[in-house]
């Protein structure tokens, strides 16, 4: 089988770059399943702590390659594979590790969505982005309809949702889109940079600031409330907690091992 998405490791961030350059990157159901499993390789794997998506090739993605994947849109919970992980977090099993998102070139439908699944995500000033699934009789089914609203607004979602308009780096940035805008050369250091940065912290600390987050925005601030003291109180046992104290203390570097 061709490899639409390489892997690679650097320490404890697992790189995944989407691998299909001659057909723009766009999305068929063999490059979904392909990152369905990649994403639950670094899930399974112990010394990953941090994923870093990016594409290779002129562009991001030009999004759902509908040839393919439009025959089997009513199934969508299938595209995912066996036992594999929802990129979108949406239809399938959910990542627990943070993700970094570098998106150049254009970026179109499910590689916003992939954005706005995404954890942190860095933009080079030469990308573009087009929301178009309304152009085609259909909407985002990736998460986009109430991720948008929640990164951006409703009045400036709906402008997007319901034009399919295109907006640069700049504006996406502005609107909170994305986190950060830098230079062409520039993307993959960065997103490493943040990566590496979130990667030096408690594992374990880092897991359940993703969960609480997550339980707010899907069941509510209620919700999240109930469940912070006894997440801290686990924290507060953890070997990881005692190493972030004690070198406080002796004013050095700390090394965490997630327990």
């Amino acid at each position: 089988m061709t490899a639409l998405v390489t892997e690679e490791t650097e320490g404890f961030v697992r790189k995944l770059g989407i691998n299909r350059p001659e057909k723009r990157n766009a999305m068929n159901i063999a490059l979904i399943e392909q990152l369905s499993a990649a994403f639950a390789r670094a899930e399974a794997d112990e010394s990953v702590r941090v994923s870093v998506l990016f594409a290779h090739g002129p562009v991001f993605t030009a999004g759902l390659d509908l040839m393919d994947v439009f025959p089997r849109l009513g199934e969508a919970a299938t595209l995912f594979g066996a036992a594999g992980i929802d990129p979108w977090a949406t239809h399938g099993p959910a990542r627990t590790k943070p993700l970094v998102v570098a998106i150049h070139g254009k970026c179109l439908t499910l590689g916003i969505e992939l954005a706005l699944a995404a954890d942190v995500t860095v933009a080079s000033d030469d990308a573009t982005f087009e929301q178009i699934e309304i152009d085609r009789g259909i909407f985002p089914f990736g998460g986009g309809t109430a991720r948008w609203v929640q990164a951006v607004g409703w009045g400036n979602a709906m402008q997007y949702l319901l034009t399919g308009d295109a907006l640069d780096a700049r504006e996406a940035h502005r609107l909170g889109l994305v986190q950060r805008v830098v230079a062409r050369d520039a993307l993959l250091p960065a997103a490493m940079e943040i990566a590496n940065k979130i990667a030096s912290k408690p594992p374990l600390a880092v897991k359940a600031t993703l969960e609480s987050a997550r339980t707010a925005v899907l069941e509510g601030e209620r919700a999240a409330a109930t469940k912070l003291l006894p997440a801290i109180q686990r924290l507060a046992a953890t070997e990881d907690v005692q190493e972030a104290l004690a070198a406080w203390m002796q004013k050095r570097a700390p090394t965490f091992h997630g327990r």
